[in-house]
């Protein structure tokens, strides 16, 4: 990728303050912010990572965005999983290019683009039609439009029509409703990760997943704390992102394990 900015690209502006703002670069327009007006023909063209200044001689430092920020800046009608536990799904169901993925509840894509950036081949279930469509838009707007990335508005309680998968990914309210279905769909071996919010719904997940073929069950919950480090002034933030979620995993396995003490 070139150094060099150009029209159509998404951007980062970053100000003084750290304030972060994602713009996609269109030949004679302008970012309009109570700093003033940056053009962007001032951007195109540009190397990133150079300072640039507004109409008011503020300076705005411009970078490609990274996906972390693009999952927190990007539209979206349903709440998004954060990078921090983003990162660690990639780990934990280990994600790798080529495998085949059942991604059910797409929200608005963030965890798409992620599987798809590690080389994941996705077919998603979704139910809401809208969800769907901001989910599509925002993956093609993040990886382009030739991704594997195949979005079908569908119950996945009704069942999964893919066989031999290598993954189920579930970022939904029940997903123990879908652990029957899980077990016929995954090759032995494969791995079932679900997204909840709360510690109730994750207790139900790991019971039903004990009645089935799915063994090596794990629970984890990511905090991630940054620090204030200004010259000899060092010490925790202030505020920091805790709970999000709880991501539990599990393998599928050719016959039920005994989990008993």
């Amino acid at each position: 990728m070139s150094g060099v900015l150009r029209a159509g690209e998404r951007v980062l502006l970053i100000d003084a303050k750290d304030r972060r703002y994602l713009v996609t670069l269109r030949e004679g327009s302008a970012f309009h912010t109570h700093a003033g007006i940056v053009a962007h023909d001032d951007l195109i063209g540009t190397e990133e990572g150079s300072l640039v200044r507004s109409t008011t001689e503020r300076s705005f430092l411009v970078v490609r965005p990274t996906l972390a920020d693009v999952v927190l800046k990007m539209p979206r009608g349903a709440q998004v999983i954060y990078p921090k536990d983003l990162g660690t799904i990639l780990l934990q169901a280990d994600i790798a290019p080529g495998m085949r993925v059942l991604e059910a509840g797409v929200g608005s894509g963030a965890l798409s683009m992620t599987l798809l950036r590690a080389g994941a081949v996705i077919t998603a279930y979704e139910i809401r039609d809208d969800f769907a469509r901001q989910a599509l838009q925002n993956v093609h707007d993040m990886l382009g439009p030739d991704v594997a990335y195949d979005v079908r508005i569908r119950d996945v309680t009704a069942g999964i029509d893919e066989t031999d998968l290598d993954r189920v990914i579930l970022d939904m309210p029940e997903p123990w409703a879908v652990v029957a279905h899980a077990q016929a769909a995954l090759r032995p071996g494969g791995i079932i990760l679900a997204y909840l919010p709360t510690i109730n719904q994750t207790q139900l997940l790991r019971e039903t997943l004990n009645q089935y073929h799915f063994a090596l069950a794990e629970t984890v919950e990511i905090l991630r704390r940054t620090w204030h480090v200004d010259g000899r002034s060092v010490r925790p933030d202030h505020r920091m992102v805790a709970h999000t979620g709880f991501l539990t995993s599990a393998r599928r396995t050719t016959q039920r394990r005994d989990v008993s003490p």
